[in-house]
């Protein structure tokens, strides 16, 4: 069983930068890797994902936030600069494998229940 563990939250002012790491217990070669959030009250959304050499973002996420992947170090973090009040969330890595299944892209509806594995989620707080 796959695990992944998040680690980088924080708080952080407005216009400020984090960079959440995704770590993972075996190497992630045929697996999708994403990064979802949640917010208080909010359904989880898919922020970005990394799927082969492909990477994808939400539309609140585009220009600002970068996903990389090491596979030596079979970690996928995601870069997140020009932080708003708007991206205070708990952010989710999530993965999927590719082999046999069509995975559904991570920033479309419901794309969360595509993604078997889970880590624990951590906090990001943007404040002023």
């Amino acid at each position: 069983q796959l695990q992944l563990h998040e680690s980088g939250g924080g708080l952080v002012q407005p216009g400020g930068s984090l960079r959440l790491s995704c770590q993972a217990s075996e190497r992630l070669d045929y697996y999708a890797v994403a990064w979802f959030r949640q917010a208080p009250g909010e359904e989880r959304e898919g922020v970005s994902c990394i799927v082969g050499t492909r990477d994808y973002y939400a539309n609140s996420a585009k220009d600002r936030f970068t996903v990389s992947r090491d596979y030596g170090k079979n970690t996928v973090d995601l870069q997140m600069n020009n932080l708003t009040p708007e991206d205070t969330a708990l952010y989710y890595c999530a993965a999927a494998t590719v082999i046999g299944q069509d995975v559904p892209l991570c920033v479309a509806p419901g794309a969360a229940s595509g993604y078997s594995s889970w880590g624990r989620g951590v906090l990001v707080t943007v404040f002023s």
